[in-house]
């Protein structure tokens, strides 16, 4: 049994977006649709069991009409090809009101088929080309759930999240204990476990998060951990694997560097419950590269644009979303041409910013024997003059200086 395991879309987030030519929406939604596409493509291929999302297929909790069409025309073609979709309610899926329905409920609805929506903390049982397999799911939940309760209203935000910490833990530890154990067993979440690390998506967190320990997720007779939430691809713990897959595309520059793409599982049916998986592999796709250029000016520097432009034609800028940062002395910031350097950036697929880091300013200092032998009032006056101090000002200053000194010497 093959089961891809993916989360964290997104589809709408623009942020260092431009417009597309060719189809009149942000270039951006055509850089996490394309991605998506190449995960669609080896599904397909691969002949995927069973596609598993543990959520948030969108940015925002109210997508356009637009996010939602193109996030099911890959839905569908994973089910026209024979392969059943689980589709976990994430937090960016969740109305921020009870009684409103998720931007995922009309998959259910209009039954789609091959296509289940795992918006309960329960376990469902799917069938699969290669037998059926139970799914522990663990959609995001409401705080609003656990705020109408009467005794909940006089808690702080952190014995919310306590309480609902706890509330998961024992649902998570009902339902495997409850699992049949001929039947392959994985858990999704859509949660943050203890330990996980995060790259930059905290900007992306709709609220404060409780917190499940990996204690509660981490157990025996759980043959796979399927993880969503936290934008950083990372394994956690074996035995069974517990697997954030990551999203598939970076936000922002504090996932520069990180690896994005999905997990594929094997899972051996026949084998005791607890030791089902067979191979583990975590298939990277091509997302949009962000590329931070730094760039230090020295005050000796002669020529500090082509200094820039220098380094800008040493990186591979062409396609990418990227930042600049230039530090440099005060004095040097006059000879820069943000011209030219914007020109050297004209290959970048979005210039995010260009920024100057000053790192020194003068000081006016009255040097060798220019400054020798002079009183204090006289090395005032002459250090006013040299800044152009305005007459009134200096004289005020020179008055306050006098009565310093004259205090100082009194003591």
């Amino acid at each position: 049994m093959r089961i891809l395991h993916f989360a964290d879309v997104h589809i709408g987030v623009e942020n260092y977006s431009k417009v597309d030519p060719e189809t009149g929406l942000s270039s951006r939604l055509g850089d996490f649709l394309q991605t998506f596409d190449q995960m669609v493509d080896d599904a397909v291929e691969s002949k995927i069991d069973l596609a598993l999302f543990c959520g948030d297929a969108y940015k925002s909790r109210d997508p356009s009409q637009t996010h939602q069409r193109e996030f099911a025309k890959r839905i569908v073609r994973l089910s026209n090809a024979g392969i059943p979709t689980f589709l976990l309610v994430g937090n960016h899926d969740t109305p921020n009101a009870l009684g409103r329905a998720t931007s995922l409920d009309i998959y259910k609805t209009l039954d789609v088929a091959m296509v289940t929506i795992g918006d309960t903390p329960r376990t469902y049982t799917v069938d699969t080309p290669s037998g059926p397999v139970q799914i522990v799911a663990v959609p995001w939940v409401r705080r609003s759930q656990f705020l109408a309760r009467e005794e909940s209203r006089r808690l702080t935000p952190d014995q919310i999240n306590e309480n609902i910490q706890e509330s998961l833990t024992r649902i998570i530890q009902n339902n495997v204990e409850a699992l049949n154990p001929t039947i392959p067993a994985v858990l999704a979440g859509h949660v943050t476990v203890g330990q996980a690390t995060t790259s930059s998506e905290q900007s992306m967190m709709l609220g404060r998060d409780h917190v499940l320990l990996k204690s509660a997720v981490t157990l025996p007779q759980l043959d796979y951990v399927a993880l969503g939430h936290i934008h950083k691809h990372q394994i956690l713990g074996s035995l069974p694997h517990v697997v954030y897959a990551g999203s598939q595309q970076r936000i922002d520059f504090g996932e520069e560097n990180d690896d994005k793409g999905y997990c594929v599982v094997d899972l051996d049916p026949t084998a005791p419950q607890g030791t089902r998986m067979t191979k583990f592999e975590f298939r990277q796709v091509e997302p949009r590269r962000f590329l931070t250029i730094d760039v230090k000016i020295d005050a000796s520097d002669e020529d500090p644009t082509a200094t820039v432009i220098s380094a800008i034609q040493r990186v591979y800028v062409d396609d990418a979303i990227v930042r600049l940062r230039i530090s440099l002395p005060v004095t040097q910031e006059a000879h820069l041409s943000d011209g030219d350097i914007q020109d050297a950036l004209s290959a970048a697929h979005f210039v995010a910013s260009i920024s100057h880091e000053i790192t020194e300013r003068p000081r006016t200092r009255l040097a060798g024997a220019y400054g020798r032998g002079l009183s204090p009032q006289q090395a005032l006056k002459r250090y006013l003059d040299s800044r152009q101090t305005a007459p009134d000002r200096a004289a005020a200053l020179q008055q306050r200086a006098e009565g310093l000194i004259a205090d100082q010497s009194a003591e």
